[in-house]
C-alpha cells in the first residue's frame, strides 16, 4: 500500500477516532474494573469483522490475517485503564466518573489502536502476514495487566515476533514521535516499612522505644544506601513517600508506617538493591531497639527496546512523517508494564506528541488538567497501522 494512500484513509477515521476517544475519556475506569471500556472496545472490533478473545477479565485480544498470515506476526498493543484523579477540565467530554479520570492518555492509546485495527482490517488484502491486537488492562497497578495476559497466553498462538506500542508525550509536541533503543523506563517496585518500637509518654522516652527517630534515621541511610552502593552512572531512585506514626503531641507511638518507590534502569541491580534495602533496614531498625516488618512488591522490570525492532519502526515512522518530525526519546525514571512484553518479544515503546502551547495543553500526565492536541490521533492511528503492515515485512 502507497503511503499517500494510507495517510488518506487515516485522515478521513480521524473524526471517527477521536469520537471514539472522547467516549472512553468521558466513562473513565480503574484498573482491572475496565468492564464498559472494554465492552466497547469489543463492540467496535465486532463491527470491523475482528475475530477477538477476551483474556485477564477485561482484556481484548484480536487477531487480524492479512495474505500469507504466517509469514510473520507483529503485536500492537494499547492500555485501557484509567486514573483515581479528579478531572479539572471544563471539556464537553470530560470525565462522568467522580474521582477517575484518564490523566495518562490511555483513552487515546486505545482509540489508536481501534483505528489502526479499521485500517489494518479494511486494507487486509494490501499486506502480508498478522497482526494480533492487545487491549489491556491495569497498567497502571501492580501486579501490571501485562503480566496477566502473558500468564494467559496472550504471547502465544500466534507468537508475535515482534511488539510495539505507543504512549502520549506532553512534552513533545503534536505531531512528532520520538523513539530510543535499549533503556527506555526504569523498573517500579513499591517499599512497606513498618517500624515497631514500644509507645509511652512523650515526656518519658527513655521508658520507650521510640519508632520516630528510628524511622527518620532509616530515611537518611537508605539515601546514603543508593549513593554509596550504585554506580553514579546507573539511574536509580529511591523515594519515601509516606510517614505515617502518632495521631497526638504527648504519645510516642508504637509504629511508624512508611512508603516509597525504588527505580532502577538495571534488572541485576534492582535485585541486588532490594537484597541491599533489606539488610541495612532491619539491621538498623535491630540496633536502635525496635523490630522491622518490610515488604518489597515486585513491579514492573525496565522497558528495554529491541535495537533491530526500535530501529525499523524509527525508520518506518522518518518515512510516514518525514525525519524532521522523528527524535530521540529522553530516559525516564517513570515505569510500563510494556517491560513484561519486551523481556519475552522484541519490542519498541515510543512516544506520540500531544502537546500544543498555543491551547494551553501543556500539563502533564497524572495530573487533574491533563489534555491532549486531538490532531496527533490521526498521526497515532497512521504510524500504529503503518507499524502493523510494515514491520518486520520483506
Amino acid at each position: 500500500m502507497r503511503l499517500d494512500q494510507l495517510k488518506e484513509i487515516a485522515r478521513n477515521l480521524s473524526p471517527e477516532v477521536i469520537q471514539w476517544r472522547r467516549h472512553i475519556h468521558a466513562h473513565p475506569e480503574l484498573s482491572y474494573q475496565e468492564f464498559k471500556t472494554s465492552a466497547f472496545v469489543q463492540e467496535r472490533l465486532r463491527e470491523m469483522g475482528i475475530p477477538f478473545e477476551v483474556m485477564a477479565t477485561t482484556g481484548v485480544v484480536g487477531l487480524i490475517k492479512g495474505k500469507d498470515p504466517d509469514s510473520r506476526i507483529v503485536a500492537l498493543r494499547a492500555d485501557m485503564d484509567a486514573l483515581p484523579i479528579q478531572e479539572e477540565n471544563d471539556l464537553p467530554y470530560k470525565s462522568t466518573n467522580p474521582g477517575i479520570m484518564h490523566a495518562c492518555g490511555h483513552d487515546v492509546h486505545t482509540a489508536c489502536l481501534l483505528g489502526a485495527a479499521k485500517i489494518l482490517q479494511q486494507t487486509r488484502t494490501d499486506w502480508r502476514g498478522t497482526v494480533k491486537l492487545i487491549f489491556q488492562p491495569g497498567e497502571e497497578k501492580n501486579p501490571g495487566g501485562a503480566s496477566l495476559l502473558i500468564k494467559e497466553g496472550v504471547l502465544e498462538n500466534p507468537k508475535p515476533q515482534a511488539i510495539a506500542a505507543l504512549h502520549v508525550n506532553t512534552i513533545l509536541e503534536a505531531g512528532q514521535v520520538s523513539f530510543r533503543s535499549g533503556k527506555v523506563m526504569a523498573s517500579a517496585d513499591e517499599l512497606y516499612f513498618t517500624i515497631k518500637g514500644k509507645g509511652g509518654h512523650a515526656a518519658s522516652p527513655h521508658l520507650t522505644v521510640d519508632p520516630i527517630p528510628i524511622s527518620a534515621h532509616l530515611i537518611t541511610a537508605l539515601q546514603q544506601l543508593i549513593s554509596r552502593h550504585n554506580h553514579p552512572f546507573n539511574p536509580t531512585v529511591l523515594s519515601i513517600t509516606s510517614i505515617h506514626g502518632g495521631n497526638t503531641t504527648n504519645v510516642i507511638p508504637d509504629e511508624v508506617k512508611l512508603m516509597g518507590t525504588f527505580r532502577a534502569m538495571e534488572e541485576s541491580w534492582r535485585f541486588e538493591a532490594h537484597q541491599k534495602i533489606r539488610q541495612l533496614s532491619e539491621s538498623l531498625v535491630r540496633s536502635m531497639g525496635g523490630e522491622l516488618d518490610l515488604h518489597i512488591d515486585v513491579g514492573y522490570p525496565c522497558v528495554h527496546n529491541d535495537e533491530q525492532v526500535n530501529a525499523a519502526c524509527r525508520q518506518l515512522a522518518e518515512a510516514y512523517l518525514g525525519a524532521e518530525q522523528v527524535s530521540e526519546t529522553e530516559l525516564r525514571m517513570g515505569a510500563e508494564d510494556f517491560g513484561f512484553y519486551a523481556q519475552q518479544v522484541p519490542g519498541c515503546f515510543f512516544r506520540l506528541g500531544t502537546r500544543n502551547e498555543s491551547k494551553g495543553i501543556v500539563h502533564g500526565v497524572h495530573t487533574p488538567r491533563f489534555a491532549v492536541e486531538e490532531s496527533a490521533l490521526e498521526i497515532g492511528v497512521g504510524l500504529m497501522a503503518w507499524l502493523g503492515m510494515s514491520l518486520l515485512a520483506d
